[in-house]
């Protein structure tokens, strides 16, 4: 497999030139009227999800360079050196195959393609897992002594589990109460264990080492807590996802389940990662959860680039952030289920992109992620949309909106759909006002993803085309999506400063963290 940078590319000269010569003056207005089928030819349909990409700042000309740059790049060679199971985490050394996880048993498909042969082992053990995982959930949703179901975890192992269930909550079973505890702030647990008893909650610690030190914390508190509050059996009450199964058993727990080393923490809600969801709405919920992301695995996989949606989103990321110098994204999910969908995405994009150096250790001459942010709509209307129109900065938007509600108050709906829509297009058409005050410049640009419905095949399908999308990105920036050093550094100095908060020792600080020490002790 060999790639190519993007800045490296011949095509990359093109594209600048095409920027200086209609990009930065590009008009959406002027677009519309001179082409009356522009809707049709930037509209995309994947697995489960209609996107129209016509309100972006990007012609027909500039569209075809991109795709240029993912075949100089070597982006089709990357994508599949990833589904072969290739070593691709460079630094390390790791294979990325949480595709896998949603992958059917070979026995399942109808022909499966030498790639899934070659990792008939590793595809055994992910669906002797995930049956293992699966008949566990359903023995817990049957147990009706069991009314509260309590996931400790951070990171990947807390956002992709709580968004998906918060997403699902009308599939969500109503015999159990979920509850997600992440912080080490001492204030988010102690508020959980004000509503559970001990004796109808089970604990699941969700840590791939078991060492985490966030998790590990929460976790011995919660089992104090247990044990004070008249608990007895803490193998039944406590259940672990993780590799380090002696760790585990050390802590009381018997019942453990896994994942492997080729799956990264914010990839991981498809594992056993995924447990609470699968508790939450089923084995059959569960399964099809999966199905929809492996559908939107195999549009990624054989769709030609022009049709592929992962790509065209991952193309416009450059196209923006490198050219237009768009420094961050504002997420819009028009339905409330949704509301941790940009958290969720926040982790996905900005911990696998936000690096400076290329995967060769080589600083980076442009800009990589952008910022991700969002609340869902109608939400932020009133809160940060009066930038979005009138600021001076161009943000551009990701809506997200689902046809067909399953909440069945007369007029809502109607209304939540009528108010994505009219700001997709307040935003592309603006209105002019002499006063200045009531001016809405326009021509700001916006994504729209459509979902006939949410539900768990539609929202796996959603969660892999964001994985997907970040991957294009990466790739042609030439950088490694999937390791996260950056959030090392400040994890090794905090063991320290945890130690000088209780002896008082300042000495080799620097003068801020120094006096800030003195003022906490004080």
């Amino acid at each position: 497999m060999k790639t190519t940078r993007c800045d490296r590319t011949p095509v990359w000269s093109v594209l600048q030139q095409q920027f200086e010569q209609t990009g930065r003056t590009f008009d959406l207005r002027t677009a519309f009227a001179a082409d009356p089928k522009r809707f049709e030819s930037f509209s995309l349909t994947a697995p489960h999800v209609f996107a129209d990409l016509s309100k972006n700042l990007i012609d027909a000309a500039t569209q075809a360079s991109l795709l240029e740059l993912a075949q100089q790049s070597g982006l089709e060679q990357h994508r599949d050196a990833m589904f072969a199971g290739q070593t691709i985490n460079n630094t390390e050394q790791r294979a990325v195959m949480h595709w896998l996880l949603r992958n059917p048993a070979v026995a399942q498909m109808d022909k499966a393609r030498p790639a899934i042969k070659s990792l008939a082992n590793e595809l055994q053990d992910v669906h002797t897992t995930l049956d293992a995982m699966l008949a566990y959930a359903t023995a817990v949703r049957a147990d009706d002594s069991i009314t509260d179901v309590v996931n400790i975890g951070i990171g990947g192992s807390d956002l992709g589990p709580q968004m998906a269930v918060v997403a699902l909550n009308e599939f969500v079973t109503p015999a159990k109460r979920f509850h997600f505890v992440s912080n080490v702030d001492g204030h988010e647990l102690a508020a959980v264990l004000k509503k559970i008893k001990p004796e109808s909650t089970l604990f699941l610690i969700a840590s791939k080492t078991f060492t985490t030190i966030e998790t590990m914390t929460n976790a011995r508190s919660a089992k104090a807590w247990f044990e004070a509050s008249g608990g007895t059996d803490v193998a039944r009450h406590f259940a672990a996802l993780s590799t380090n199964v002696a760790a585990a058993n050390a802590f009381g727990i018997s019942t453990t389940f896994g994942f492997w080393d080729w799956v990264g923490g914010r990839y991981s809600v498809w594992s056993a990662i995924g447990l609470p969801l699968a508790i939450a709405i089923g084995a059959e919920g569960f399964r099809q959860f999966l199905a929809g992301a492996h559908a939107m695995d195999e549009h990624f996989r054989v769709a030609p680039l022009a049709q592929n949606l992962p790509v065209r989103l991952g193309l416009l990321d450059v196209w923006y952030r490198n050219f237009h110098g768009f420094t961050s994204r504002s997420v819009a999910p028009y339905h409330c289920a949704l509301k941790r969908y940009p958290a969720y995405l926040q982790q996905l994009e900005m911990e696998s992109n936000g690096k400076r150096v290329d995967a060769s250790g080589a600083a980076l001459p442009f800009g990589t992620s952008p910022v991700l942010w969002g609340e869902p709509g109608t939400n932020g209307q009133h809160a940060y949309y009066q930038m979005l129109h009138q600021g001076t900065d161009v943000v551009p938007v990701e809506f997200v909106a689902v046809k067909k509600p399953r909440a069945s108050l007369p007029g809502h709906h109607t209304l939540l759909l009528a108010n994505v829509l009219a700001q997709a297009q307040a935003l592309m058409q603006g209105k002019a006002d002499a006063g200045g005050h009531k001016h809405f410049p326009g021509n700001r640009p916006s994504s729209f993803l459509l979902l006939d419905e949410l539900t768990p095949a539609s929202l796996g399908a959603l969660i892999a085309l964001q994985e997907h999308r970040v991957f294009v990105s990466g790739s042609l920036w030439g950088i490694n999506c999937f390791d996260q050093w950056g959030v090392e550094l400040g994890k090794v100095l905090a063991k320290e400063v945890e130690a000088r908060l209780g002896s008082g020792d300042v000495s080799g600080l620097d003068g801020s963290t120094a006096g800030l020490l003195e003022k906490l002790r004080a």
